[in-house]
């Protein structure tokens, strides 16, 4: 069994597995009834309670004892991230074309609420993406956002981490966090082009976190 603690995922020991089953089935129970019933020593088995009472799986009243409160990390995810596909989860992209200016961008970025917008050619080509970090530069360097065309800022492709449709949200989620990126533009091969992309959605850290949050409220 395993727990987060400070971002790590901590794996209990036997012996604090055999503790949680023990309070899980008999609790509220006391650290001295605990140590009686494993032949121990209270003081050998406090450390083993203050790690399962940190991990959020017991917690402790005075008087009381022990008592079972949780579930373990790894048996929140019931559904492992790699079953899960992006296109479960993915949300609809905001697509913008390349010539449009950069004021246009900056003013659809506003009114669609997002961080970054997907920019296609004429043929509906997925060519790049901007962000508002890119957005931020054209403002200080002074330049003339009506005129500018939002291709002269963006990033194009194929320097932009994307994923699929097909592909596990756990691998999704591991290029975000390695790339320490927002947002993944979800593509898929061109018809009649094979080295073209189009975009189908995006994936997003909102994305993940509300499948995260649904994991757990289901549990």
């Amino acid at each position: 069994m395993y727990f987060l603690r400070r971002g790590k995922v901590i794996e209990l020991t036997k012996r604090q597995e055999k503790i949680l089953e023990m309070v899980k089935a008999n609790g509220p129970i006391t650290g001295e009834q605990i140590a009686e019933k494993l032949h121990l020593t209270r003081a050998a088995i406090r450390a083993d309670l203050a790690v399962l009472t940190m991990s959020g799986t017991l917690d402790a009243r005075p008087r009381v004892g022990y008592y079972y409160v949780g579930k373990p990390l790894a048996s929140l995810f019931a559904v492992p991230l790699n079953k899960i596909k992006v296109a479960d989860i993915q949300s609809v992209p905001i697509i913008l074309k390349d010539n449009a200016s950069v004021y246009e961008a900056i003013t659809t970025m506003f009114l669609e609420d997002v961080g970054t917008l997907f920019v296609v050619n004429q043929k509906g080509i997925f060519v790049g993406l901007v962000s508002r970090k890119d957005f931020l530069k054209v403002a200080l360097g002074g330049n003339d956002i009506h005129r500018m065309p939002v291709g002269v800022v963006m990033t194009r492709m194929p320097n932009i981490i994307t994923t699929t449709p097909d592909e596990s949200v756990y691998i999704a989620a591991k290029k975000i966090i390695e790339h320490q990126i927002d947002c993944l533009p979800v593509v898929k091969r061109a018809t009649n082009s094979p080295d073209e992309w189009e975009v189908l959605g995006r994936m997003t850290k909102t994305n993940l976190t509300r499948l995260l949050v649904e994991l757990v409220e289901e549990k």
